[in-house]
């Protein structure tokens, strides 16, 4: 099959049936991009969504074992 075959058969599909394919295109996308080296930019990109969306102490990045095993402690008293 070539390209002009792949692309003609996907245009008699429903709408939906197109929907699909075009799901495990994005999906096929991000597992085989996902192991090749990604920019600084593009980096931030992928986590800017997070920026913001909850608060935490100012030297979490520092201390951060400290609050883990305190936070494991108070849900799991008993390790």
């Amino acid at each position: 099959m070539n390209l002009n075959t792949i692309q003609q058969e996907i245009a008699t599909l429903p709408p939906e049936a197109q929907q699909v394919i075009f799901d495990l295109v994005s999906v096929l996308k991000n597992r085989y991009h996902a192991n090749q080296p990604t920019s600084v930019k593009s980096n931030i990109q992928n986590w800017s969504d997070f920026i913001g969306c909850m608060e935490a102490e100012p030297d979490l990045s520092t201390n951060y074992k400290t609050y883990l095993s305190k936070e494991l402690d108070l849900k799991y008293g008993n390790r």
